[in-house]
């Protein structure tokens, strides 16, 4: 059964090509919606819920040292937790981006900009 459920996962995925913050925001609500827990999705528990997988994902790199780009030495295994551990703390923050009322899209967006104009690239 499990593996027909990551199988069906995996097919999911692949019909979408490049998703994007405002779908994910659709999903995640759905999901809450579905599972009545729009309740438990205060600004704080959100926030803790990513300073938890925040906590989850430094775990995976603990004690590795400096690790090489595109993580050559890395098992897959090793590699699919990370993405899953990433994929946590980028829901958990999108959700709290909607639940505060901030459009994480265009405030990233707005923050390139500014980081711009305070360290102007290097003319040469």
């Amino acid at each position: 059964m499990e593996g027909e459920k990551q199988e069906a996962i995996e097919k999911e995925v692949a019909k979408v090509p490049d998703v994007s913050l405002k779908e994910l925001s659709r999903k995640l609500e759905e999901f809450a919606l579905e599972r009545d827990w729009m309740q438990f999705h205060s600004p704080r528990n959100l926030l803790l819920a990513v300073v938890g997988e925040v906590g989850e994902l430094a775990e995976i790199f603990m004690w590795r040292g400096e690790v090489a780009k595109g993580l050559p030495n890395w098992e897959e295994s090793d590699k699919e937790h990370l993405g899953e551990e990433l994929s946590d703390v980028l829901l958990y923050l999108i959700r709290l981006s909607d639940i505060c009322g901030v459009d994480l899209g265009e405030a990233a967006l707005k923050k390139i900009v500014k980081n711009a104009i305070k360290y102007p690239a290097k003319a040469t």
